[in-house]
């Protein structure tokens, strides 16, 4: 672990700054530490209460770590658990679910949350320089590994109905470099990343970066690791609600892009999806029951 990333380290930040920390702001990082994936969803003022101290004693303290305000210190927190927590501690947070009941809605609103706070914050000239992309480039490679792996076959199969120079790299009996090996100055590489990221993915891409190939991050913040060396960065929320990644969000988001992408090509698609029908009819792909 390098300097730089320990000083993004929260935890040593306030285990640095402990000393001088008066007694109240003690006991706020004493809690901190112990629970910080609580207090990480907790209110300035909440936290006072459970810790015992005032709410303008939580401010200063994150004043003292350095952060102009709580939400900033808040915000790093949760930063923080996505790349710490690990499934067992996940568990461990989602006992509060009593019920099957609760668990439906509680998973399904916070899909619709995730989806809320992706509208609010997607840059839609980024979105439209990705779109006029994808058409310049030679060719496209889609890269999305462990969890993401998903996003980038559903990604690279609706694209592949559209263009024809689509490709999907995957974890498999080759090498990713190996399936990247072509990659040059023309072509674009979108690559997917939700936490716990996956180190191969950020490493491929900065290799097509190295190689000169424009690069598209799909993740779930700026500071994401792949945010830092995209060109473009489409980001879409992945708050979690227990030990799986809610990947609804940026599935929506993929969706849009494939939307995009279809109506510049929609002749193209139309005789295209005509063809793949009468295949599709041929070899019995989907059950067609008004035929029986």
């Amino acid at each position: 672990m390098g300097m730089k990333d320990e000083n993004k380290d929260l935890i040593k930040i306030i285990q640095k700054s402990f000393p001088r920390l008066s007694k109240g702001q003690k006991l706020i990082a004493e809690y901190i530490i112990n629970n910080y994936e609580k207090a990480a969803f907790m209110t300035a003022s909440k936290l006072g209460i459970k810790v015992g101290v005032s709410e303008s004693t939580v401010v200063r303290f994150a004043n003292v770590l350095g952060f102009n305000g709580y939400p900033k210190l808040q915000k790093e927190l949760q930063e923080l658990i996505k790349t710490k927590l690990t499934t067992v501690q996940r568990l461990e947070m989602t006992k509060d679910y009593s019920s099957e009941g609760t668990v439906l809605k509680k998973v399904l609103k916070a899909d619709m949350d995730n989806i809320r706070a992706t509208i609010e914050e997607i840059d839609m000239e980024v979105f439209q320089n990705v779109v006029n992309d994808i058409f310049k480039a030679k060719r496209i490679y889609i890269i999305g590994l462990r969890s993401s792996t998903t996003l980038a076959e559903y990604l690279g199969f609706y694209l592949n109905l559209i263009l024809d120079n689509v490709r999907v790299v995957s974890s498999g009996v080759s090498d990713i470099f190996e399936q990247m090996l072509r990659v040059g100055k023309d072509d674009m590489v979108i690559g997917i990343s939700f936490p716990r990221y996956s180190a191969n993915t950020l490493n491929a891409l900065k290799y097509t970066k190295e190689q000169g190939a424009l690069v598209v991050g799909i993740t779930d913040s700026q500071v994401s690791p792949i945010a830092s060396i995209a060109d473009y960065t489409l980001t879409a929320k992945s708050n979690m609600v227990s030990f799986v990644d809610s990947l609804v969000a940026p599935l929506s988001l993929i969706n849009a892009l494939i939307v995009a992408v279809g109506m510049r090509e929609k002749d193209e698609i139309t005789s295209s999806f005509g063809k793949l029908e009468k295949i599709w009819d041929m070899h019995n792909v989907y059950n067609n029951r008004n035929k029986l």
